[in-house]
């Protein structure tokens, strides 16, 4: 079996051993070496495409080789589809897992969280929509689901696929409002500014990059999902008072109050995964909560926010930006917060209601 992409094996052109592989329809179950696999892979958004493909456009277009021949065709992609593909060694793993990460992201991916994957921010001027659906994939002779996140013409979405294929796909059909540091000429002279991405092939390595940013920060919020007992032993920790002084202890969380999950969704909000988040950021968001109700003095909205920030770092749920004043989420502490979220908002009224029955 040979590694192939456009019909070239690249393993062969390069008079180097071929790379054993197994497939189903286009999906690599297994790869002998990732990492040259990879490599072949990276190559595609490099390549002079203009150089390739104009040879094509002059056998479908013979007024190229004579009226049209000083115009040149001006290639763009009309839509760019980026999957990242996470290979399962057994099947019966991934059907375990997938319905649980479909369940997150239903539930747990507004917006703004679907927004901040795409590196971007909800802002007053924002005009679309932004649109989450699930579907059955049967009618396509695919056994299982997807799941949707639309933003205008641009969406990402997830599926299992041959039973042990786990796969993010990023396609982009509107590159403007993404922006890519590029060299440009500005009163005759050459500078590096930040743009919109166009639909030129030029711009093909850009694409690949926001594409591949895109599926990372998606991947990363399920992380946490991976191991429902890492869960159960983080929920654990945080329901037990912590020590952090001789004399000085930080309050347990209760997962399922209503007070400590306002807390859990301020920190786990969309808008902070790519620059983490202030002590303002966490005062706008529970503003109308009971936290901060009756309180009219800002320094004392501060200091009370200021306690329950050094309450979720004593619990390692937060950490500190270096050399700033923001904060991030802790792996440990999204696992935890998300957790809590779901057992007070899925969980307890399953089982409250089976309880009733």
């Amino acid at each position: 079996a040979r590694v192939k992409q456009h019909g070239v094996d690249l393993a062969q052109k390069e008079g180097r051993p071929f790379i054993r592989y197994t497939k189903h329809e286009n999906a690599f179950l297994w790869i002998e070496d990732m990492a040259r696999a990879q490599a072949f892979s990276d190559r595609f958004a490099s390549l002079e495409w203009p150089r390739i493909l104009n040879p094509y456009a002059r056998k479908v277009n013979p007024l190229m080789e004579d009226l049209l021949e000083s115009l040149p065709y001006y290639w763009v992609t009309a839509q760019s589809e980026y999957s990242t593909d996470i290979l399962f060694k057994s099947a019966s793993h991934l059907s375990e897992l997938y319905p649980r990460l479909r369940s997150h992201s239903t539930l747990c991916f507004g917006a703004k969280e679907v927004m901040s994957f795409l590196g971007k921010k909800i802002r007053s001027q924002f005009e679309g929509e932004v649109v989450t659906d699930v579907s059955d994939l049967s009618f396509k002779r695919i056994a299982g689901s997807r799941i949707k996140h639309r933003v205008k013409q641009n969406w990402l979405k997830m599926y299992d696929k041959a039973g042990s294929v786990l796969r993010l796909e990023m396609v982009i059909n509107d590159p403007e409002g993404f922006t890519v540091r590029k060299e440009v000429t500005r009163k005759g002279k050459k500078v590096f500014k930040w743009v919109d991405m166009l639909k030129g092939v030029a711009y093909l390595f850009p694409y690949k990059d926001v594409s591949l940013a895109a599926n990372g920060r998606y991947f990363n919020a399920l992380a946490q999902v991976d191991d429902p007992t890492d869960a159960i032993r983080t929920l654990d920790r945080i329901t037990t008072r912590k020590q952090i002084a001789p004399k000085r202890t930080a309050k347990a969380f209760n997962p399922v109050a209503r007070d400590e999950v306002q807390i859990f969704r301020a920190l786990l909000a969309g808008q902070h995964m790519i620059r983490g988040f202030t002590n303002p950021d966490i005062r706008q968001i529970l503003k109308d909560s009971p936290h901060l109700n009756g309180i009219a003095d800002p320094k004392r909205k501060s200091a009370k926010v200021t306690r329950i920030l050094n309450r979720c770092h004593a619990h390692g749920l937060i950490a500190k930006i270096p050399h700033s004043r923001r904060w991030r989420v802790a792996k440990h502490g999204r696992i935890a917060m998300s957790a809590a979220v779901q057992l007070r908002d899925v969980q307890f009224p399953i089982s409250h209601l089976k309880a009733a029955a």
